[in-house]
């Protein structure tokens, strides 16, 4: 198994668990937070996806398909084209509680495709390549590829776990 094929697995996996996260998800169910300042289902979705639609389009020297594939204008958040959830505040996490089940999905899967194709021409020699100077080592294509997934990984979780905690209040 070839290093590209393990980060094809992993990928796979968050995308498995937002599925699970939104599937039969009721608007309710996407915009409950455990407390007023938690996290959402949505936000954590959106989040996560945000943020390997940034980092993934970063390495690849490309666009965003937030921008680039009009998914910001389809959201219609009152936020900069550039964020991706960092820092938000209660309010801004609020925010994505309008959004869709079927919005939310279908912008995870286009960031999904986009980075599945990106990782299936990878070779070895890729991953070496210094994508950011700006840490002590410089940051490799093959580490920024796991610091996404494994981000990824834990805020899906958080998802599931936000989605159980609806489903037990709510019986």
């Amino acid at each position: 198994m070839t290093n590209a094929e393990l980060l094809t697995d992993g990928y796979g996996r968050i995308n498995e668990l937002v599925e699970r996260a939104l599937r039969d998800a009721t608007p309710d169910a996407l915009a409950y937070r455990p407390d007023p300042d938690a996290n959402s289902v949505a936000w954590l979705t959106w989040h996560l996806t945000r943020i390997q639609d940034s980092h993934l389009a970063e390495v690849m020297n490309g666009e965003q398909l937030w921008n680039s594939a009009g998914w910001a204008d389809r959201f219609g958040l009152d936020l900069e084209a550039t964020s991706t959830g960092y820092g938000h505040t209660s309010e801004q996490v609020g925010l994505l509680g309008s959004v869709s089940r079927d919005l939310l999905g279908a912008y995870h899967d286009d960031v999904h495709a986009r980075t599945l194709g990106f990782l299936d021409g990878l070779s070895e020699d890729d991953l070496d390549r210094v994508v950011d100077t700006r840490w002590d080592p410089p940051v490799t294509l093959g580490v920024r590829l796991i610091s996404v997934l494994s981000d990824n990984l834990q805020h899906a979780g958080q998802a599931l776990f936000v989605r159980g905690i609806f489903n037990r209040v709510t019986g």
